[in-house]
């Protein structure tokens, strides 16, 4: 009687040493408007990235292997907060747009205010059965930047 109880015991506890599972999103609006309301104070400490539960697996990977790469007490590739284009603030009047939509990948327009109007272009892809922000761009601007290129990578 004792041994299935401890088995039992066993199993509990593997499971929950995994992360609960993200949340799927069924729409690129509802995926980006999910991530412009987040509470980063309540991401994953050890992510890649306080936005990871929204990132796709290979745009988590990439962030992943910068921290690898970077020294202990220098800052990675990504020396800001890519979601609000900056380092302070918050976006604030948050305007999605329509999402273009080939196949599993979607491009997605996002305007906010963070001091000065910012525009950003999200591309999307579908991953098990949601959609997952692989990649962001500001393509406005003196220093114009996407994630995968700050990462070294063409997407």
């Amino acid at each position: 009687m004792r041994l299935p109880t401890i088995i039992l015991a066993l199993a509990m506890a593997a499971l929950a040493a995994f992360p609960t599972s993200a949340a799927t999103y069924k729409t690129p609006k509802a995926l980006l408007e999910a991530l412009y309301s987040y509470d980063t104070d309540n991401s994953d400490a050890e992510a890649p990235s306080p936005y990871s539960a929204f990132f796709s697996d290979h745009l988590n990977k990439l962030l992943q292997t910068d921290l690898d790469n970077t020294p202990e007490g220098d800052v990675g590739a990504i020396d800001f907060d890519p979601v609000i284009a900056g380092q302070d603030g918050a976006a604030s009047d948050v305007r999605i747009g329509q999402p273009i939509l080939l196949d599993d990948k979607a491009e997605v327009e996002v305007q906010f205010e963070n001091g000065a109007e910012v525009t950003l272009f999200y591309t999307l892809v579908r991953e098990r059965g949601g959609w997952k922000v692989d990649d962001i761009a500001n393509q406005k601007g003196d220093n114009p930047w996407s994630l995968g290129a700050l990462l070294g990578v063409a997407q």
